[in-house]
């Protein structure tokens, strides 16, 4: 399987969630939101039961690059960018802490690619299971990255062009990734600790603080999702 197409597929989540907010589609946004919890129960199981095992295996330092990709989206998006959050922003912000935000975000959006790849040079199972982690996260991330911009006073043109650079910096993830030996040494375990941070330390957040009943029935939801999509990954024969 090629790791490039499902890279653009990713990107165009991204897109797709920047869209319905541009053109406010409200219901289409209602139904992205619910994708912040089931994201995240689909998001932790993998990483957990998946890549962090694989890479382990792999090579004995892998926790330390674990703790120092989650570490490193820290510094990126709430440190860096400490005005961020997924899910629709509401409030006006200035337009400094829209451009901070997207800096933010590329960094995490490029190894959304990075853990793309690095999953598909274990095998297509683990490549096409990190796909949908990160895919699951894309739509409701294109909604901040464009909302936080238009909140910031930005225009509809370049809330989406910074939307367009989020799904740039995935499709390079996958394609610097078997060219700079670091990344392709280390990919795998970097990508653990960013999507443990993005499920745990996003999403999970982002959706408590929401009084829906259907948020917390969706996480455990995704979870168990996790399980069912491996059993039918195997069952295809990928692997």
């Amino acid at each position: 399987m090629n790791a490039f197409v499902f890279a653009l597929v990713a990107a165009l989540g991204n897109l797709v969630g920047g869209w319905a907010v541009v053109r406010k589609e409200r219901r289409s946004l209602d139904v992205i939101n619910l994708f912040l919890a089931f994201g995240a129960g689909f998001m932790l199981a993998v990483a957990v039961l998946e890549v962090m095992p694989e890479a382990v295996a792999q090579r004995s330092d892998a926790p330390l690059f674990i703790l120092g990709g989650y570490l490193a989206v820290h510094l990126a998006q709430h440190v860096l960018a400490p005005h961020f959050h997924f899910g629709e922003e509401t409030h006006k912000v200035s337009p400094g802490q829209g451009w901070a935000a997207l800096l933010g975000l590329l960094l995490h959006t490029f190894f959304d690619g990075v853990a793309i790849a690095s999953g598909f040079e274990v095998n297509a199972h683990l490549g096409f299971l990190l796909f949908l982690a990160v895919f699951l996260h894309k739509l409701p991330e294109g909604v901040a990255m464009a909302s936080v911009m238009i909140a910031g006073g930005q225009g509809r043109s370049r809330a989406l062009s910074a939307v367009a650079a989020l799904g740039v910096a995935t499709i390079l993830g996958v394609l610097l990734t078997t060219a700079i030996a670091p990344l392709a040494a280390h990919g795998l375990a970097l990508s653990a600790g960013v999507t443990i941070y993005v499920a745990a330390s996003n999403l999970v957040p982002e959706f408590q603080t929401r009084k829906d009943w259907r948020m917390p029935v969706l996480f455990f939801v995704g979870a168990a999702a996790f399980f069912a999509t491996r059993a039918l990954v195997e069952a295809a024969g990928l692997h």
